[in-house]
């Protein structure tokens, strides 16, 4: 069974127009008018997802209502040789009676022969800053390679690329930030342990010197308590009379004789 006819009067029908400069963002506008009396769902396809942002990219159209579609063509260097490749299709359906949970699922559940589709070119109008780009690129060999995910039609976001990109740029950067805290603590650590190591190094001299210094002073002590000590002993061999100089052996041999001699004279 062959697909029907496509439902929703699509304007402008066949071309998207896109008019540079293209290093900033530039939007094209696509209404999709539902003229019957369902409801339709729709969605939005290209062949280069990368390169742009639809809003909305899907939704319901109630029964002879309007919806604009705002497509934006993300900045680039615009190649003239890519100029007519990118393509969009707005695939359509009718969408079942009462409340709907989940489209994604609708899309999923719907046979071929329900769905229903609008193919549109793109068109790239160079402004003067793309010419001058365009006579820079006739100087160089053309390259007719595509991008391997161009010429296949894929669902598109509705999310601004370089909102994406932002959002991959701070996921990165909150890696970085994390990396750089781990690198950052990891040096404070080694910081405080070459800290202690020198706290330890100026507590080891300290005691060396304290010790040097408590030696002097025992040493000093010493010495002077020698030299006080030396009259004391002089003055205690004075009062000690002759005696004092002989051996102990020697004044207990006088003693002894002159005991004999004291008891011979008493006889």
């Amino acid at each position: 069974m062959s697909k029907q006819d496509q439902v929703l009067q699509l304007t402008p029908p066949h071309e998207l127009k896109f008019r540079g400069p293209f290093t900033e963002v530039v939007s094209s506008e696509l209404k999709l008018k539902n003229p019957s009396s369902k409801r339709v769902l729709f969605k939005v396809k290209t062949t280069a997802p990368k390169r742009y942002c639809v809003r909305p990219n899907s939704g319901l159209i109630e029964p002879d209502t309007t919806v604009t579609v705002s497509v934006m063509l993300q900045p680039f260097d615009f190649d003239q040789n890519e100029k007519n490749k990118h393509k969009f299709m707005v695939q359509t359906m009718f969408a079942p009676d009462g409340p709907i949970d989940n489209q994604d699922q609708l899309w999923k559940d719907a046979p071929p022969e329900s769905l229903m589709d609008s193919k549109l070119k793109c068109l790239f109008e160079p402004g003067a800053t793309d010419a001058n780009l365009i006579k820079s690129q006739n100087t160089l060999p053309l390259n007719s390679s595509a991008s391997s995910d161009e010429g296949t039609l894929k669902p598109v976001s509705s999310r601004p690329l370089q909102a994406s990109a932002a959002a991959s740029g701070e996921s990165f950067l909150g890696k970085g930030e994390a990396g750089e805290g781990e690198l950052r603590r990891g040096f404070d650590t080694s910081h405080g342990m070459t800290d202690e190591m020198k706290r330890l190094v100026d507590e080891n001299i300290r005691l060396k010197d304290e010790g040097v210094r408590l030696r002097k002073v025992a040493m000093t002590d010493s010495t002077s308590s020698q030299i006080s000590s030396a009259p004391s002993r002089s003055r205690q061999m004075e009062k000690a009379g002759p005696l004092a100089d002989l051996p102990y052996y020697a004044v207990i041999l006088v003693v002894l004789i002159l005991g004999i001699l004291v008891g011979k004279f008493l006889l």
